[in-house]
């Protein structure tokens, strides 16, 4: 039953007494840069018309009336449940949540819960214990196989989550919305099917002891990582590949249309003239050979052997496959790159469109909510703007939530309009700190140590350019040392490493220090290496018997391509390898999930059929167990520890696919303990992960690349909040506010423009202690902006369509129009996405 609004509490509300202007201090700390005029932030006279409180303080107004204390006027129109459904709302915006859910009190407090983070890692937990079952069932590792009712019971734990965040999705959500949306319906029916495969399983495994039950669920268990929300990045990532697939598929056809072709007239040439192999097998004996040969062909895997028998015979021969790589191989798979290529932009861009229309949607929710009549306007006045970021961003200091507030107000009038409000995801996003959260652990233990002279002259010291340059100059003399075995000076190296370590820590402090991606490489591998060098000396081991010492300080040098990133030549590259790092992992997950469904398959078709036995032991069984294989390539070549009798070792096998090389002799293998059947089986997985997914991939690089590049070129790229902050002066490293004029609209930036920028460009450096600022000189509360080449790919597209977009358009009310091709548009976001 639908619970009644209740008001807002007194002790929640915001107390200001009347007609007392809050001072300027209130709002920004005393040693923060004054605002320019006509952008002031002052909080204005709040009347407050409620009944008088009986425990106010003891003060009078300016009639000589006593203050009056309680709800405030511009509170009147909303309830605690309203609060409660905005806060929401602009959490959601924040967080990038697609979530339609009922607006009744009830079911808001239902969705805050679904989202808490304990219940989130804990789905991320089931999803992973789930998944890693397949270790433990058979076939599994000698030792590791445990019964398969342990496994089943197990595997119900998880599933009796997965219905509970199914029931508690459903609960809160629209029931026609819910229920029109595939992935939901594609969550039950996963769990509905595998507790029909385990009925069947534990019938099949009693009754039937003479076969070998089978486990056909078990590759479905991957769909709850794709198909939970909570998954979204993975979830992305495979709708990009859904809708890429129909769109590539007409060229996908003409290319296996083209190796049918080829595959018929190679028949018609080779298998009439007694060739064989050099191993002996048949040259081209039938159709589905041939078709077979080509496609491995198209790989080049088999390349120039499938050529050779022809090619001895008549030379002439050699033009069948030059015309046949050229246009399989050099032609097709180019086009099939660019379709990808292309599918992937246009679909990345409305991935993009559908992320800043939903954000904004749940923005105009809020503001719809919170509005208020002001002057012929609807507004969002100071006092409501309180009571919403004690809920979004509780703990939080009043001259915080005054700060935020400043950024969005465009006349001073402490009133937020709905344009402006519709900046304010953007806005929380930014990192806001102040003194106390900048200071170091040692500034506030220690504070008279750490600002004393000498300590400033040390900071001054760590920070300077000469500082890196002769550690970095100390690494190339160590590793010359390594070089010639002069082990002898090992310890002065550790010294000299240990030392700027320790300086570093003292002058950044642990928490800017470890956000360096170079600074945590260096006490990773310097701290293994004192271990590793103690350990060393106090066993007396010999350079043979202990090793890591050199591996460790040889690791090191890697850290001199940071130098590389101030070079303007190479900085695109490694900025682009250094963007893509999170994106990777997303990929990751996705090619994880086709690995496991193919492995999980490989194990149900393949287990124990290859075992690996040491080749040079005279007891050990030969053809790796299975007499099919003698005289075949795959146990000539050693592979019989490429099996699919465990998990991991599929795992491996797979990998060892995906790169090509060989393919086709793992794939013979395994043929010839089965049949040719088989072979479909590779053919799949070579198609969706070789040829789809790697593809996929590579689009994304390219993406990255061009987008990394182009913001090299770009003079200026910041969002309207970050313009508005720097225009304030509130940043890390600003000396006052910026000199210019502050526009509404955003920068209408090419992607990639058609013609050359004559920008001066500002240093961007990379260097372990030059990108992180002095925070200890900022005084009073700061924005911490991201300079624009480390933000995420992601962020930057967004930030450059919103530049084309109306301020207030919230696009189409059906999402799926947003993927309507619509035929040319002219968006300078099309030249990338």
């Amino acid at each position: 039953m639908t619970e009644s609004p209740q008001p807002l509490k007194e002790d929640l509300a915001i107390e200001i007494e009347q007609n007392v202007t809050v001072s300027k201090n209130h709002i920004v700390d005393a040693d923060m840069p004054s605002e320019p005029e006509g952008n002031g932030a002052k909080n204005p006279n709040i009347n407050i018309d409620t009944s008088v409180s009986d425990h106010g303080p003891n003060h009078t107004t300016s009639d000589g009336s006593p203050p009056k204390w309680g709800i405030h006027e511009d509170l009147k129109h909303l309830q605690e449940d309203d609060m409660i459904l905005a806060a929401t709302l602009v959490i959601d915006a924040k967080e990038g949540r697609n979530f339609t859910f009922k607006t009744d009190p009830t079911y808001v407090r239902s969705y805050n819960l679904y989202h808490k983070f304990y219940l989130r890692y804990l789905l991320y937990f089931m999803i992973l214990f789930n998944l890693s079952l397949a270790l433990f069932e058979r076939p599994a590792k000698s030792g590791w196989e445990i019964p398969y009712w342990a496994s089943m019971l197990l595997e119900t734990m998880c599933l009796a989550f997965f219905i509970y965040r199914f029931l508690h999705s459903a609960y809160f959500s629209q029931r026609e919305v819910f229920f029109r949306d595939t992935k939901n319906w594609l969550i039950l029916v996963v769990i509905v099917l595998t507790f029909i495969d385990m009925i069947c399983y534990v019938i099949w495994d009693n009754v039937t002891h003479s076969t070998r039950p089978i486990r056909w669920s078990r590759p479905l268990r991957p769909l709850f990582l794709i198909n939970f929300p909570d998954g979204k990045q993975i979830r992305r990532a495979f709708r990009n590949i859904r809708r890429t697939v129909p769109e590539i598929m007409n060229v996908l056809i003409l290319f296996l249309l083209s190796v049918l072709l080829f595959a018929l007239l190679a028949l018609k040439l080779f298998s009439r003239r007694d060739l064989v192999y050099a191993n002996g097998d048949p040259y081209f004996e039938t159709y589905l050979d041939s078709i077979w040969d080509l496609y491995v062909l198209v790989t080049t895997a088999n390349s120039p052997d499938v050529m050779m028998p022809a090619y001895d015979s008549s030379n002439w021969f050699a033009l069948f496959f030059i015309f046949y790589i050229v246009i399989c191989w050099l032609i097709f798979m180019s086009i099939v790159l660019a379709a990808i290529y292309y599918s992937y932009r246009k679909n990345l861009k409305n991935e993009i469109k559908a992320a800043v229309y939903g954000k904004r949607r749940k923005l105009a929710q809020a503001f719809d909510i919170l509005k208020v009549p002001y002057g012929g306007r609807q507004v969002v006045t100071y006092t409501v703007w309180c009571e919403l970021m004690k809920r979004v961003i509780p703990n939080r200091s009043r001259s915080h939530i005054d700060l935020l507030i400043r950024v969005l107000d465009i006349d001073g009038s402490n009133m937020i309009r709905k344009q402006q409000f519709l900046k304010l995801a953007d806005l929380l996003e930014l990192q806001l700190s102040e003194v106390k959260d900048r200071q170091t652990f040692l500034e506030q233990k220690f504070p008279i140590i750490y600002n004393s002279f000498i300590s400033r002259i040390v900071k001054l010291v760590v920070r300077h350019k000469a500082f890196r340059y002769f550690f970095d100059f100390m690494i190339f003399v160590n590793a010359w040392f390594i070089g010639f075995d002069l082990d002898e000076a090992d310890w002065f190296f550790l010294g000299i490493f240990m030392l700027e370590i320790v300086l570093k820590l003292y002058t950044f402090g642990p928490r800017e220090f470890f956000r360096v991606f170079w600074n945590v490489f260096d006490f990773v591998v310097i701290g293994a290496a004192v271990i590793a060098s103690a350990i060393e000396t106090i066993e007396d081991s010999t350079y043979e018997e202990f090793q890591l010492l050199d591996y460790l300080l040889v690791l090191r040098v890697l850290r001199l391509f940071k130098i590389f990133g101030s070079i303007k030549r190479f900085k695109v590259i490694l900025q682009t390898i250094i963007n893509i790092g999170p994106s990777i992992i997303t990929y990751g997950g996705v090619i994880l999930v086709f690995y496991y469904i193919f492995a999980i398959i490989g194990m149900e078709i393949f287990q124990n059929l290859i075992h690996y036995y040491d080749y040079y032991k005279e007891d050990s069984p030969p053809f790796c167990g299975n007499s099919a294989l003698n005289g075949t390539q795959f146990y000539k070549f050693h592979y019989c520890n490429n099996n699919f009798n465990d998990l991991l070792r599929s795992l491996v096998v797979l990998v060892e696919l995906t790169v090509v090389n060989q393919w086709h002799v793992l794939a013979s293998g395994f043929v010839a303990v089965t049949s040719k059947v088989a072979r479909l089986y590779f053919f799949c997985f070579h198609m969706c992960c070789v040829i789809i997914v790697l593809n996929i991939f590579i689009a994304f690089i390219l993406e990255a690349f061009i987008l990394e590049y182009t913001i090299q070129k770009v003079g200026k790229l910041e969002s309207y909040v970050e313009q508005k902050i720097r225009d304030l002066g509130l940043g890390i490293g600003q000396t006052g506010p910026r000199q210019r004029q502050l526009s509404a609209a955003n920068d209408n930036s090419e992607l990639v423009p058609n013609e050359e920028l004559n920008i001066v460009e500002q240093p961007d450096s990379d260097s372990d202690t030059e990108s992180i600022p002095d925070l200890s000189v900022e005084k009073g509360l700061r924005f911490h902006l991201k300079k624009k080449s480390r933000k995420k790919v992601e962020v930057l597209l967004q930030q450059m369509f919103e530049g084309e977009i109306d301020p207030e358009d919230e696009g189409p009310e059906n999402e799926t129009e947003i993927y309507v091709d619509k035929g040319p548009r002219r968006l300078t976001l099309d030249t990338v996405a």
